[in-house]
């Protein structure tokens, strides 16, 4: 529901994060332009998402609304995020073990089925996309 108001205002909606924190939740919404991202963009469609989120009510209890860039080390939520950024280095935590491990740092190499590839040590794995917990971009610095 946030998707269509944020491109409506001329922003790409990199993704949505919730977190709990106790009795109180962190909305997070990650926004992203060509130009770049400003506070006063932020703020923006931090009141467009406000209002709607009031008037929709779709998150039982209390919560803060935040409006960020994707900053240097961009958080990937999508299939088309990893195709999009093959070739860059990334961080990938599965939600449970895959040979042992849940952390993967290496270079995305594509989509493929189900799952996505990355060169990790030397070596393609493939991580199931429905057991990423999270992946973010490593920035190039």
């Amino acid at each position: 529901m946030i998707g269509p108001v944020v491109e409506a205002m001329g922003y790409e909606l990199v993704g949505v994060e919730y977190l709990s924190r106790g009795h109180q939740g962190l909305l997070r919404v990650y926004i992203d332009h060509d130009l770049g991202i400003t506070l006063d963009d932020c703020s923006a469609v931090s009141h467009q998402v406000s209002g709607l989120l009031d008037v929709e009510d779709p998150i039982a209890g209390h919560y803060d609304l935040e409006v960020s860039s994707p900053g240097l080390d961009r958080p990937l939520f999508r299939r088309e995020d990893f195709q999009r950024f093959v070739g860059r280095e990334a961080k990938v935590t599965l939600i449970g073990k895959l040979d042992g491990r849940r952390r993967f740092a290496g270079v995305l190499q594509g989509v493929e089925e189900d799952s996505l590839v990355m060169q990790v040590d030397g070596q393609a794995v493939r991580l199931p996309l429905d057991r990423i917990d999270s992946a973010r971009l490593v920035p190039d610095l």
